[in-house]
């Protein structure tokens, strides 16, 4: 029997708390602005990651990082922002299930942007599995 890679271990617990994530999110913005739960959110992630790379022994200055580097991470922190702000909207309006669903549609988003813009092929069987996500969310979805 072989090892999975150790990125598939990082990549369930991820999930995990991702699951988490939406659960306890959907609770928080019951009677709260959505935006005010993100900006809570936030200051908690901030809290708790920057003394962990810090204690960690991780940190280090950001802006000796190279100018890709440092464009491509405020790049993301930006599309995180979006995302977040766009996920705890829907979250207070929506179905937690429903929301969570066409959230992981970024599943499939991530394999289109990776193909067009990082040169990444996926073999023909990842393409069937893209199309049963895909075909499996518009089940749990969309209704007749």
């Amino acid at each position: 029997m072989t090892m999975s890679p150790s990125w598939v271990l990082w990549a369930v617990l991820s999930a995990c708390f991702a699951a988490l994530t939406a659960i306890f999110a959907k609770v928080g913005v019951r009677d709260v602005d959505p935006d005010l739960s993100m900006a809570i959110r936030t200051i908690v992630v901030v809290s708790l990651i920057v003394p962990f790379v810090a204690f960690a022994g991780k940190w280090s200055n950001p802006l000796a990082l190279a100018g890709k580097t440092q464009l491509f991470l405020v790049l993301s922190a930006v599309a995180t922002g979006a995302s977040w702000l766009c996920y705890f909207r829907a979250l207070q309006i929506g179905d937690v299930t429903k929301v969570a669903l066409v959230d992981k549609m970024s599943v499939v988003l991530v394999v289109i942007f990776a193909v067009t813009f990082l040169g990444e092929r996926p073999s023909l069987r990842d393409w069937g599995g893209i199309g049963l996500m895909v075909a499996g969310l518009a089940l749990l979805v969309f209704r007749r």
